[in-house]
């Protein structure tokens, strides 16, 4: 499910000083829940980072150093804005402003996992370079018109997962506050290669949400680099030899199509997912499954599903696709994920509905 080329291209991270390694380190993965007081971009020079100062309601401030380029070819990173983010762990998450909360990397909580979690799809990320010359056409700009935004509103929750740094005596080396404090590996942080193996780990991805409280919208932004592998083991996030690339748009064979969560009735309910071949060619499903939020497997019925076929799976084995919020991931014969999806308990609410994804 993933493997990375490391974001600054040695082990110590310029974004933190000197002597700072950059690998994720046991009990220090979380999220910070401040709001933002200003940013800084980097572009393609210096470390190279987009910075991002934010305080909590204690007033306790941080440095959010989020990595826009790759010391090593090809630079660009991959990245994905979901601009109304719809996902189960948005209900988990920490009261706004609240500061550091430490996150036992875990399923069915706050934690992200850019493979496990569902929360976007893969084949939808987009390459774009640190710096460019122009508007809106690489990432520093991105960045600005989202957190220059919530720079702007206080109302603006934000929250950056990530690895924690300090607190040192020091001040901040970019926006001089005393002690130095921050979070970064603000990126996928899974299936690394060769020494950076270490990062490795499932359920502590990085990443930024914000909170847009006036619209009650959640936005999104996901980072990776391209030679990370979308499909790691299970227990350790190392990358899997020979698992295929990451999918290009409109490329996956079989796709979740549906699913009644909430069926009609009392419980033992016959919940059911509808899976799509959306492929010109016939797949044998002999040995697939689908996956829970927990990770628990129900086979799909062996059989040939015909192009532009429809399959309605009833789901068994303890698979549950709880009212309150889940995910659903189709894993083919090897264990591979093929597709997921992620619904939140607003969407589950309504009795006897059919979701569409």
């Amino acid at each position: 499910m993933s493997s990375s080329v490391p974001p600054i291209g040695s082990d110590l991270d310029p974004a933190l000083g000197p002597g700072r390694n950059s690998a994720l380190k046991p009990g220090r993965y979380g999220v910070f829940a401040g709001r933002v007081i200003d940013t800084r971009r980097e572009g393609g020079r210096d470390t190279p980072h987009y910075q991002v100062h934010l305080v909590d309601e204690a007033g306790l401030q941080v440095r959010i150093a989020v990595n826009v380029q790759s010391a090593q070819a090809p630079s660009e990173l991959l990245y994905l804005v979901a601009d109304d983010l719809r996902h189960p762990l948005t209900a988990h998450l920490p009261a706004p402003g609240s500061g550091w909360t430490a996150l036992t990397s875990a399923p069915g909580g706050a934690c992200l996992d850019y493979v496990r979690a569902n929360l976007f799809d893969p084949a939808a990320m987009r390459l774009l370079p640190a710096d460019a010359q122009g508007d809106d056409n690489d990432l520093a700009d991105l960045f600005d018109h989202y957190l220059r935004r919530a720079a702007g509103d206080a109302s603006i929750a934000v929250y950056a997962f990530g690895e924690r740094w300090g607190p040192e005596p020091t001040a901040d080396k970019v926006f001089g506050f005393t002690p130095g404090n921050g979070v970064h590996d603000i990126h996928m942080n899974q299936g690394n290669s060769g020494p950076y193996m270490r990062d490795d780990g499932v359920w502590q991805d990085g990443g930024l949400l914000l909170h847009l409280t006036g619209e009650d919208r959640w936005v999104g932004i996901f980072l990776a680099f391209q030679s990370q592998s979308w499909h790691t083991d299970d227990v350790t996030g190392h990358a899997l030899t020979e698992s295929p690339p990451r999918p290009s748009p409109g490329t996956e064979v079989l796709r979740v199509l549906a699913a009644l969560v909430n069926p009609s009735g009392p419980a033992p309910e016959a919940e059911r997912v509808l899976l799509l071949n959306a492929s010109p060619d016939p797949v044998d499903l002999s040995g697939w499954s689908i996956a829970d939020r927990a990770g628990t497997r129900c086979p799909v019925p062996d059989g040939v599903l015909a192009p532009g076929s429809i399959l309605a799976v009833q789901v068994s084995n303890g698979v549950a696709l709880g009212n309150r919020g889940g995910t659903i991931t189709l894993l083919d014969a090897g264990g591979l994920k093929v597709h997921g999806v992620a619904y939140t308990a607003d969407q589950a609410r309504r009795e006897g509905w059919t979701l569409t994804f």
